[in-house]
């Protein structure tokens, strides 16, 4: 029987998931690849803390180039994380004509057009499935099954830090700070938890998700991006009273003449629609395509075994190509590299959309009309209000929501509202979309 020998750099958590699915499955995957999968040799700058599985000594190294200069090791998994090596050995082993398997989302929404394009023209697979979405089929669903579509809209829920956290929030009424500190202790969250809660592991997502959907190259600096650690249990009280729920949503649609509308923020969606209902650390991702309509996948976008799934999935497909002697048959984000030209965003200032204010007023007789004065006097329409009691001279919560308004003309309205003597704190403002399909 054929054997195909595997290297993995990176022995860290999804590493670990990947040599226990390789063992205990290996009589499923052998029967259903029609050869064996071999784990060659597996490199870390730390072999010696003890892990979930063992491996035997002589298939341990701290030296990735082992396996980068293994001529017996046809495909190899970067689990390592982070720009650098990372990036190195990837290209080192694309240029010596190993197949790439990779989970590492930061990487390649940074340095993706200079990989992709080098694994075209070395003619070797390069499979990133666990990069986006974890277990969920986001890069196969794109490059093949919906490829006969115009993407017309993503949105999506990719991070499941950020969805536990605003989860707990709206059905335990808990503060952020307290969800938080729950989230780190049950392992859903870093010590350090900025890239999660403040977008920009989604944003590392988003980059890849739209360069595929859209065949472009996407600069992740241009992605609009807000996190969730302003978002109050306030806040979260008034968007269910009027029947919402806040997710941190990735947003991107289609606009005329190619132009794509970009953002990541806290968005309030309607507490009926599906993506309102994915909670706790799931992810979910809703599509829609000019021929497929809406497609709407939902799982587990991190842990262990389901990123270790994502990533065997891609090993079993290089493996068929290596089987048959197929290279490349699919592009790696299935589109010739050299036909990829630079995505065009929409300025967020052009963007329309619905919003919700909360404004921290003292309340007074003409408080209201003065607000909806300067909301009007920027194009600005209410559709909406909630003001609490009466308290004296003390600051009450004053709420309002609105009809589509642009993104330049709410920025204006609230910076001239919150210089207003009655204004105490700078104005809270959280996105609506309640027109999805």
């Amino acid at each position: 029987m054929k054997k195909i020998n595997i290297g993995l750099i990176g022995w860290g958590n999804i590493g670990t998931g990947v040599i226990k699915l390789l063992a205990q499955n290996e009589e499923l995957l052998t029967r259903k690849l029609g050869a064996k999968l071999v784990l060659k040799k597996v490199a870390d700058i730390n072999i010696t803390t003890p892990r979930a599985v063992k491996i035997k000594k002589n298939l341990q190294t701290t030296n990735a180039r082992e396996i980068i200069n293994d001529p017996s090791i046809s495909i190899v998994i970067e689990l390592m994380g982070g720009y650098e090596p990372a990036r190195t050995f990837v290209l080192e082993a694309m240029a010596r004509g190993k197949q790439v398997v990779t989970a590492n989302k930061a990487l390649l929404a940074t340095h993706g057009n200079e990989i992709f394009l080098a694994a075209q023209k070395m003619g070797v697979n390069i499979g990133f499935e666990a990069s986006v979405g974890g277990t969920i089929p986001i890069i196969k669903t794109l490059k093949e099954s919906l490829v006969a579509n115009n993407i017309n809209s993503i949105y999506g829920i990719m991070n499941g830090t950020a969805n536990f956290i605003l989860t707990k929030m709206t059905d335990e009424g808990k503060m952020f700070s307290v969800v938080l500190k729950e989230a780190q202790q049950l392992g859903f969250a870093e010590a350090d938890p900025t890239f999660d809660i403040e977008g920009i592991d989604t944003a590392h997502k988003m980059a890849i998700t739209m360069s595929l959907a859209y065949g472009a190259k996407v600069n992740l600096a241009d992605i609009y991006r807000e996190g969730i650690s302003k978002i109050s249990s306030e806040d979260v009280t008034f968007a269910r009273e009027l029947g919402y729920r806040i997710k941190l949503l990735a947003i991107a649609i289609l606009k005329k003449n190619g132009i794509v509308e970009s953002r990541i923020h806290p968005t309030m969606i309607p507490s009926g629609h599906l993506l309102a209902n994915v909670n706790r650390n799931y992810n979910a991702f809703y599509f829609e395509g000019d021929a497929s309509g809406p497609v709407f996948l939902y799982g587990q976008g991190a842990g262990m075994m389901p990123t270790a799934s994502a990533v065997m999935s891609d090993v079993i497909d290089i493996a068929h190509n290596l089987i048959t002697g197929v290279s490349d048959r699919v592009p790696p984000r299935a589109i010739n590299e050299s036909s990829m030209q630079k995505i065009k965003l929409l300025p967020m200032e052009e963007i329309e959309t619905k919003y919700y204010f909360r404004f921290s007023a003292v309340d007074r007789p003409g408080i209201l009309s003065k607000i909806a004065g300067i909301l009007g006097e920027n194009n600005i329409s209410i559709a909406t209000v909630i003001q609490k009691a009466r308290q004296e001279e003390s600051a009450v919560p004053v709420v309002m929501t609105t009809y589509k308004a642009k993104e330049k003309n709410v920025q204006k309205a609230l910076k001239k509202i919150d210089k207003l003597d009655i204004v105490q704190d700078k104005t809270v403002l959280i996105r609506i979309e309640d027109e999805l399909a």
